[in-house]
């Protein structure tokens, strides 16, 4: 009887072992993740094709207002191909990346410059409240004030140089990426701050393990916004304090287009403006979101 106590028992301890088990392999499995490789069809056809029947569609009606003469002035609307030829000039003349590189290569350098910057302020601004109720609405006020207001003034200050064009860059962009960055730290749980401290992970030491790599969310979203706010205030400053000596930047391309009433220019350089900003954000920033939220598992690999 006592024999037959015991196996049972064996039995059931064995059931219950199995049973632990197979729970523990059903957790394991979902935390698994399954890197199957997406098929190139499937990529084209949820990545690639929709941007490219958007662009066609575009290039279609423009088309078609020149063609059929709705707008029949092409001094007001030129025709997708006489863009096209403005473009394939200034490529062939040897211009075109000219103007490219140097409207990217102030906008790059005056960008690391607001990051150098607002990166210590919102970490200040977060961190220490006297400063946070000082500074904190100015910066949200400075980030809601139109980048072309700084251009006089740093006419002014400034003069006609790179100078001038980097300090519009950094109004406009240092706001964005401080404010990204205190809303980033906001949102750490208090657990973890409490966490850090337990072991010994203050000051400095807590702000470089524990803080930012906990807000490092929101700070993306800052350098994301900020890189859209230096962009747009170089435009302005190009466009508005265009000089001979600061070469030809893509807001002086579109400047030059005005003043010679060439409408293919005009939109030679909306073109190029707007292509270089969707090539920095895929190039740059839509990765470094991606692996921000995804090392989260925020973002689940499709």
């Amino acid at each position: 009887m006592a024999s037959t106590d015991t196996t049972a028992k064996d039995a059931k301890g064995g059931a219950d072992a199995n049973d632990l088990a197979g729970l523990e392999a059903g957790l394991d499995a979902l935390e698994t993740r399954q890197q199957t490789r997406r098929p190139w069809r499937q990529t084209f056809v949820q990545k690639v094709l929709p941007p490219v029947l958007a662009v066609g569609l575009v290039l279609a009606v423009w088309q078609a207002l020149v063609s059929f003469r709705i707008v029949d002035d092409p001094t007001k609307l030129p025709s997708p191909g006489a863009v096209w030829s403005v473009v394939r000039d200034a490529w062939l003349e040897g211009e075109l990346l000219g103007y490219i590189w140097t409207s990217v290569s102030r906008g790059l350098l005056g960008f690391f410059f607001a990051l150098l910057i607002g990166t210590p302020l919102g970490l200040l601004v977060a961190r220490v409240r006297f400063v946070r109720a000082a500074i904190g609405p100015i910066l949200s006020g400075l980030q809601s004030l139109p980048s072309v207001a700084w251009v006089p003034p740093a006419v002014i200050w400034l003069g006609l140089n790179n100078q001038m064009m980097y300090a519009v860059i950094l109004l406009g962009a240092v706001p964005s990426i401080a404010n990204g960055l205190v809303s980033g730290v906001s949102q750490v749980p208090p657990l973890f701050l409490r966490a850090g401290r337990t072991l010994g992970a203050t000051g400095l030491k807590g702000t470089w393990h524990i803080v930012l790599p906990a807000a490092l969310p929101g700070y993306v979203a800052g350098l994301k916004q900020g890189w859209a706010f230096s962009w747009r205030s170089l435009m302005a400053a190009e466009i508005i304090a265009s000089f001979p000596d600061l070469g030809v930047g893509l807001g002086q391309l579109l400047e030059n287009g005005r003043n010679a009433s060439d409408m293919a220019m005009v939109f030679e350089a909306i073109l190029l403006i707007l292509t270089v900003g969707i090539a920095i954000d895929l190039l740059i920033f839509s990765p470094l979101e991606r692996w921000v939220l995804r090392s989260r598992g925020l973002l689940v690999k499709d």
